[in-house]
């Protein structure tokens, strides 16, 4: 494949190169209202769209992104065309989520690192990055930043949110916090909250980075280095749990990496195929995420919890009429087909419009990005089912105030 952009020509299905858009929202004196009470903007909210958007605008669909993405989910950046769109297999012409049909955002989060504000943007008040001194966040102020870009892209409501993983805490939440933003709610392999399991691999990885040296209390931007050791040890961690016993098994097994024989060596970490690769994950994760968004991020993770905030699932969902579709995976143990489950039966006691099914996989955690073809029969029926309620509740509204500007 060519590195020369003139000469590189993207997949027949892709939806071609894209460019990444920026947007301040939140400036004073509307600055954002935090859930730790901190008042914070301005803002930067870098994003991507795909896709025209309808005259009724009826056809957006937001995209939210998992612990490590960015807006970056479809289609080629000039550049960079050796790498798609990290969803770039079911977003585009023809695919599951159709851009010659829908109008397709995604954004990257607040407290990221590829260009929404986050730790690594520069505080206006000092003119230095803000390290560790960036506000909490929740995962409820990144929807309120969301919810925001879509009002300011003129979308009053949204055919659908669909996420999976931390994505998946954002459908969510959006549709406790925001119920009359949303037609349609799309939420794969997460839950009402993480486990006491995933919050204790998110302390690991946070503690192996701030016992690297090169963390520096967070101020790390101007050395050489950084905390680079500890950001791959932490993406090491929780790249295992995004895997299966069975996938790992079959991939690897016990295989050695470049001998036939064992070396006896107490230094060599890579002398398996397994370690070898996770070796690899981390180093390649150190090239392109910031180790304070990663601390951010995993923390919003930590936190988010429906039942706490709300009384219960059932309370916190009760004034959305959205069409629910849940996903879990069969090999999926951060988050478990147990907790889907629990949702689905909080849905139906507040007598909430949802489906559910369990995919069968070994791909564990990350089956959602890597399995497609399941995700398409589902989404697509849910899409136009959802987007003919919609225009029918538009007709509905509209002979309404005919027949009542008539009588009057």
């Amino acid at each position: 494949m060519a590195n020369d952009d003139s000469e590189f020509i993207p997949d027949e299905d892709s939806i071609g190169f894209v460019e990444t858009q920026q947007v301040t929202l939140f400036e004073a004196p509307n600055e954002l209202c935090l859930e730790s009470g901190v008042r914070f903007g301005p803002i930067d909210i870098a994003y991507e769209t795909y896709g025209t958007l309808s005259p009724e605008k009826d056809n957006a669909i937001f995209v939210c992104h998992a612990l490590t993405g960015d807006a970056h989910v479809a289609g080629w950046h000039a550049g960079e065309t050796k790498k798609p769109g990290w969803w770039n297999d079911f977003v585009g012409p023809g695919k599951g989520l159709d851009t010659n049909e829908y109008f397709v955002i995604c954004a990257n989060v607040l407290s990221g690192c590829t260009g929404t504000t986050g730790p690594s943007s520069i505080d206006p008040t000092t003119g230095k990055q803000y390290g560790l001194h960036f506000p909490f966040i929740t995962v409820g102020d990144i929807v309120k930043v969301h919810s925001a870009l879509v009002e300011h892209l003129g979308v009053k409501k949204l055919l659908a949110v669909i996420g999976g993983s931390l994505g998946g805490m954002q459908a969510l939440d959006w549709a406790a916090r925001f119920p009359d933003q949303i037609a349609a709610v799309v939420c794969l392999a997460a839950a009402a909250k993480l486990s006491a399991q995933g919050i204790a691999f998110n302390v690991v990885g946070r503690r192996a980075i701030f016992t690297d040296p090169g963390f520096n209390g967070g101020e790390y931007y101007d050395a050489a280095e950084g905390p680079r050791y500890g950001l791959a040890l932490a993406r090491m961690v929780a790249h295992i749990t995004y895997l299966s016993d069975v996938s790992i098994e079959d991939k690897f097994g016990r295989r050695l990496q470049n001998s036939s024989h064992f070396e006896y060596n107490l230094d060599q970490e890579t002398e398996f195929q397994v370690g070898s690769y996770l070796h690899y994950q981390g180093k390649r994760f150190v090239e392109r995420f910031d180790a304070n968004s990663y601390l951010c991020l995993t923390h919003a993770m930590d936190y988010f919890d429906l039942t706490e905030e709300h009384g219960s699932i059932r309370v916190a969902l009760e004034k959305s009429n959205a069409n629910f579709l849940l996903a879990s995976y069969t090999s999926d143990w951060l988050f478990t087909t147990a907790q889907s489950l629990e949702l689905v039966s909080e849905l139906v006691k507040g007598k909430r419009n949802v489906s559910f099914v369990e995919l069968t996989s070994s791909k564990g955690h990350d089956a959602f990005l890597l399995e497609i073809e399941p995700l398409e029969q589902l989404v697509r029926p849910l899409l136009k089912r959802t987007r003919l309620e919609m225009v029918a509740q538009r007709q509905q509204k509209s002979a309404e105030f005919s027949g009542g500007k008539h009588d009057g």
